[in-house]
């Protein structure tokens, strides 16, 4: 059962509405959330993570609605989330800031324990275990963030352009990491990186002026490209098919 947002509209103080009476839901699968800057896309995954709540209308998954204060938890343990920014815990090691957060979904203190050295070889992080976090360079921050959202055993987890800052070897990794995750937790990864879609995602959303502009398999929004492109061009020449060319 996918995330659902029914007629959400969302606007920071002061500003117009990011998201207006926006209905959608999140595919089962891997799929990547594409846009340029200021579409939404950020403002889109902080609703579904439960960072933020919808001014109008309504977010769940499995029936569970966050702004429910007695469903939040449960929403949040099924809910993983990685924000661009990933910060440290002061004082805390790599592994100890990984089980901080399977502790502050709910799990317990040895679980929790337990659970983090899994979560950081999936990163490809288990021999910087014992390093202080603000030692780490910021692809390996981007990593332990993603450690982070994994690391409590949720069923979707939601990512906010995860490749930024990573180099191509890192990128190559994370690939890595969507292939094994295809099939046990359902991923949404907001990225500027277009390379290897097909090989990663199974759906695609466009989204710009907080609307939806495509929804649809990866292989139908590529098909947009046209038959004649170029294979490495062909994931941004169907982008370009579903949004503004900046002046």
């Amino acid at each position: 059962m996918p995330i659902r947002f029914e007629h959400c509209t969302f606007g920071y103080s002061n500003r117009r509405d990011v998201i207006t009476d926006l209905a959608l839901e999140l595919p089962e699968g891997c799929t990547v959330l594409l846009g340029p800057n200021g579409a939404g896309k950020s403002t889109l995954l902080s609703l579904a993570a439960s960072v933020r709540h919808p001014k109008a209308g309504r977010v769940s998954y499995r029936h569970l609605d966050p702004a429910r204060g007695r469903k939040l938890a449960d929403y949040r343990r099924r809910v993983g989330w990685m924000p661009q920014d990933i910060t440290t815990v002061p004082g805390l090691k790599v592994r100890e800031q990984a089980a901080y957060a399977a502790w502050l979904k709910g799990i317990s203190r040895r679980e929790a324990w337990d659970r983090s050295l899994g979560a950081l070889r999936m990163v490809r992080l288990s021999d910087l275990a014992d390093r202080p976090a603000r030692t780490l360079s910021g692809g390996q921050l981007r990593r332990l963030g993603i450690a982070q959202a994994l690391v409590h055993g949720c069923e979707v987890v939601l990512m906010d352009e995860p490749t930024a800052g990573l180099d191509p070897v890192q990128r190559a990794g994370f690939r890595e990491l969507m292939a094994e995750l295809n099939g046990t937790v359902h991923c949404v990864v907001s990225t500027h990186q277009t390379e290897d879609l097909d090989a990663v995602y199974d759906s695609t959303i466009v989204l710009e002026g907080g609307q939806v502009r495509y929804q649809g398999s990866t292989a139908d929004f590529l098909a947009y490209a046209g038959q004649h492109t170029a294979p490495e061009r062909r994931a941004e020449a169907a982008y370009l098919q579903f949004v503004a060319r900046e002046a």
